[in-house]
């Protein structure tokens, strides 16, 4: 009868690790429609601006196949993310953290279709290196795969006229944008614009995304990786962040201080992991000044402005 009981226990657990993550699989669905939507969209501004023809989004209920003109955007821009939160996932995995799979966040509206996406870790963690690599992971996932995206953009990006309108959406470059750019040959010279490809703004947004996330403070990726390297000084690295940041949105872009007031309702401390004591290896020292590196590469005081 005990035995019995047992296998039934048993075998109700392992039905119940193995359920469908039916909650996942419909917003990474819906987030590939809202970033082939927001593609398709980018995609005609993209041929208009360099004088080709372009199916309008309007005609989609009589030629559903219009869509597939946003499709190299939504790839760039779906892959970008979903290499950034495995990075995450897996190194949970590695580590034996019980973490969630990529939960993706749609957004029927402009500019890209989507507001990113994130795990959810459900267990405590061992120690400051496995917090370190967990951290790090998805910045440098996220960061190996825009790079090659935006050097495709920027081989199908063209050189425009710069014509001021006051109304212009530009875009914020990234040091990384100006290395590829530079590269490439596509830096633009006095009295003109790069008119970039719809991939080489998801190549942009995964970059963003990757700034913000390294950002050290309160649980973001480079707050993991500040309370691992220096510990208790975290709280003061992220209240000094916030400190930074009321100037920057004062006066470079306003959206620093919405972060400033997002990272205080968050809160700027870290939790402990189970044994903060076992010290780091030499590899993660390396790691921290890659996350360092990553920031500098991928932070903008400007994101994007109206010009």
């Amino acid at each position: 009868m005990d035995s019995s009981i047992n296998a039934n226990a048993e075998f109700l657990v392992v039905t119940s690790r193995r359920r469908f993550p039916w909650i996942n699989t419909v917003l990474f669905a819906l987030t590939c429609c809202t970033t082939l939507v927001m593609g398709t969209l980018l995609m005609g501004e993209f041929n208009r601006e360099l004088g080709q023809a372009s199916p309008s989004l309007s005609e989609f209920w009589r030629n559903p196949s219009i869509l597939l003109a946003g499709l190299p955007f939504s790839l760039a821009i779906m892959t970008i993310l979903f290499a950034h939160e495995m990075g995450h996932y897996l190194t949970c995995k590695y580590y034996g953290i019980n973490a969630s799979l990529p939960y993706f966040i749609p957004m029927p509206i402009p500019p890209v279709g989507t507001m990113g996406a994130f795990i959810r870790i459900r267990s405590p963690i061992q120690n400051r290196a496995a917090l370190l690599d967990v951290g790090i992971a998805g910045p440098i996932a996220g960061f190996v795969f825009a790079v090659p995206v935006l050097v495709i953009a920027m081989m199908k990006s063209a050189l425009v006229p710069h014509i001021p309108s006051g109304d212009t959406f530009s875009l914020g470059e990234p040091l990384i944008f100006k290395i590829v750019a530079f590269l490439m040959g596509k830096s633009a010279p006095a009295g003109m614009d790069l008119y970039l490809h719809p991939m080489g703004f998801a190549a942009w947004f995964g970059f963003l995304a990757t700034a913000l996330n390294l950002l050290p403070a309160g649980q973001l990726d480079g707050g993991h990786v500040a309370y691992s390297l220096f510990g208790d000084i975290h709280k003061r690295i992220s209240q000094g962040l916030v400190v930074v940041l009321i100037p920057l949105g004062i006066f470079y872009w306003p959206g620093w201080l919405v972060w400033a007031t997002l990272l205080l309702f968050m809160g700027l401390r870290h939790p402990m992991t189970l044994d903060d004591s076992e010290p780091l290896e030499r590899r993660h020292i390396w790691l921290g000044w890659i996350a360092l590196a990553l920031f500098i590469l991928c932070f903008m005081p400007i994101p994007f402005y109206i010009d």
